[in-house]
């Protein structure tokens, strides 16, 4: 279960030169797509966890989808204004991944943009596939860290519209090479490169242990040295042809995750509900089984005088769910246990914390 977020980071302009797909996610206003959890490379600081490492389930943010009717379904209930496609490697399933961008364009029309990751190389031939979908921006992870056999199908990439850029965790033992792959990108049709904050995470602990890694601070998941790398390379960078963004770890946790979460718990959120400054959803709620709902809604819609929207009851809980204010005023005047619920926005609405109101009761 998810805890209690990190405070947000205050959202910057943007930077001349910036990925788009880069902008809509520091407003938490693009859907996360995850076509796949199919990837050969098995990369030693890869921080997914294991219920989707190799699966072949799709999830839109945390919800795991059967078709394309629910990932639409999603991206409305969040009001996307994009969409980033990840995994695994999307390219593992490539015909998916062509019908995720049709079927999103098709929904939204194309003005919806569309990032996609991967780290295969794949035949050029293709890109003019990923074009005609509608794909608007390209990331590649270079597996070994070398640009050479990338540079064919970038420039198709390039060629048929759709911009190319470059995602890669910013790895401190890894300075001297990239270093060196700035100096290559530049003058090439790379339009960007995106260095994340090494983030050492439950899922690439032991390996990170390994190669030496410890936590830059209590605080955080990111690795010692990484931003102080990524500082020097963006400098580094500064005049050549292609803008460099470093993504830190407390962002992309507390920054990106909180406004996303923001957005779509402003476009769910119930009439009796209220967004706490966590951005987390906050409501009352008496425990009560299903034979009782219905009588025990009347009597207290009559009571505190609740329109029809402003009290229900759910049967998955088995709760009856009303305001806040309307459950601390009667929390001392009844005899059954009234509550304060907090639940995450997100398609299951995960439980953050529950509070009894009436501890005595």
């Amino acid at each position: 279960m998810l805890g209690p977020l990190p405070m947000a980071t205050e959202i910057s302009p943007a930077e001349e030169g910036e990925a788009e797909g880069c902008i809509q996610c520091q407003k938490g206003s693009k859907l996360v797509l995850f076509v796949t959890g199919k990837c050969h490379w098995g990369c030693d600081y890869c921080p997914l966890s294991d219920n989707r490492r190799e699966s072949p389930d799709m999830f839109a943010n945390e919800r795991r989808c059967n078709d394309w009717s629910e990932v639409i379904e999603e991206a409305r209930a969040m009001n996307a204004t994009g969409t980033g496609i990840t995994g695994g490697d999307p390219m593992l399933d490539m015909e998916k991944s062509l019908e995720a961008i049709k079927q999103l364009k098709s929904a939204f029309g194309k003005e919806h943009h569309i990032h996609l990751y991967t780290s295969i190389p794949f035949d050029p031939v293709n890109s003019v596939r990923f074009a005609n979908a509608g794909l608007d921006e390209i990331r590649f992870h270079l597996l070994d860290g070398r640009l050479e056999r990338y540079l064919e199908v970038i420039d198709e990439c390039h060629r048929v519209g759709i911009n190319v850029g470059i995602e890669l965790p910013c790895e401190p033992d890894k300075s001297e090479s990239l270093f060196e792959l700035l100096d290559e990108i530049n003058g090439t049709n790379v339009q960007f490169l995106n260095l994340n904050e090494l983030e050492i995470t439950v899922g690439n602990q032991e390996n990170m242990d390994v190669r030496g890694f410890n936590l830059s601070g209590a605080m955080t998941a990111a690795a010692e040295g990484s931003l102080e790398l990524g500082i020097k390379l963006k400098q580094h960078a500064k005049h050549m042809s292609f803008h460099v963004k470093f993504c830190s770890a407390n962002f992309k946790d507390a920054g990106q995750l909180r406004a996303r979460f923001r957005r779509r718990a402003e476009v769910t959120l119930r009439p009796y509900e209220v967004l706490s400054d966590d951005d987390t959803i906050l409501f009352g709620a008496i425990p009560t089984e299903e034979i009782d709902a219905r009588d025990d809604i009347e009597e207290l819609s009559s009571q505190l005088q609740l329109s029809e929207g402003w009290i229900r009851y759910d049967s998955i809980t088995r709760r009856i769910e009303m305001p806040l204010s309307a459950a601390e005023a009667i929390a001392d005047l009844v005899d059954v246990q009234v509550q304060l619920v907090e639940v995450h926005p997100t398609h299951e609405r995960l439980e953050v914390s529950v509070v009894n109101l009436n501890q005595h009761r």
